[in-house]
């Protein structure tokens, strides 16, 4: 068994001011999908974007992450706590994001950016999707300095005791994640992301892999304790991961259509 690496959730204090490695992570993995971004745009011979509308875009993206992870923590999860203390929605420090929900509220504001931009959806998308593993990857890291998201309990190794997992050893399920939705998933979309057939091919491999990664970890980790199982096997984020394996397959179908359409 490892011992877990108590680091205080809170880098800097000023008096009721905070600055939180969770809140940290989110804005590293936003510079680094915009320096990203931009360097993929310096590359196209007639870029998608001009740099004045990248920033507009992660003005987009960051709304809608932020409001779209807090609305589907609330309404996948935890609806009914929320419904008795609807002041706490507003209470992020106290932890409660969801990933899903934070794809749908990006979706949404994409797609209202690229309407309003006419630019196409998919294809701006291919362009962020392969940054997006970076957030990822450093907020599972987030997760496991809070404690919080750990694991199942197990007798491997590399086991760890959570200050609020109770006494037993747990998988460090939280670095799974950062390893597989983080560094895995960024290195596979990255260097493979000039080998696509069509528009949006890449958007499709990032939610085929992180689905598939995703519900592997979900057997490692622990489950919400106000969910349990669902149907008394699946977890939320299993659950949530097929339907976006679902939307994966809708995308690809319609595009790859197009493309073969387009060939003959």
């Amino acid at each position: 068994m490892l011992p877990y690496p108590r680091i205080d959730p809170v880098l800097v204090a000023f008096g009721p001011f905070q600055i939180r490695w969770y809140g940290l992570m989110y804005l590293f993995g936003f510079f680094f999908s915009f320096i990203l971004v931009r360097k993929q745009l310096s590359g196209q011979t007639s870029p998608l974007l001009s740099k004045e509308k990248v920033l507009d875009l992660y003005f987009y993206l960051v709304l809608g992450l932020v409001i779209g992870a807090r609305l589907g923590y609330v309404f996948f999860y935890n609806l009914k706590e929320y419904v008795h203390n609807p002041l706490e929605l507003f209470a992020v420090w106290h932890g409660g994001m969801s990933f899903h929900g934070g794809l749908l509220g990006v979706t949404l504001t994409s797609w209202w950016f690229c309407r309003k931009n006419r630019i196409p959806l998919l294809a701006l998308g291919d362009l962020i999707i392969v940054t997006a593993p970076i957030g990822l990857g450093l907020g599972r890291v987030a997760n496991f300095i809070n404690g919080e998201l750990y694991g199942r309990i197990t007798q491997v190794p590399w086991a760890m005791v959570f200050p609020a997992g109770g006494p037993w050893p747990r998988h460090p399920s939280q670095l799974y994640e950062a390893l597989l939705e983080g560094l895995l998933l960024f290195l596979w979309l990255w260097f493979g992301k000039e080998k696509k057939a069509y528009s949006g091919a890449l958007v499709v491999r990032f939610l085929v892999l992180y689905a598939f990664f995703r519900i592997f970890v979900e057997f490692f980790r622990e489950p919400d304790p106000q969910l349990g199982f669902l149907f008394g096997i699946l977890t939320m984020g299993q659950l949530l991961s097929l339907l976006m394996l679902g939307a994966a397959w809708m995308i690809y179908g319609v595009q790859r259509k197009r493309f073969v359409d387009r060939s003959t």
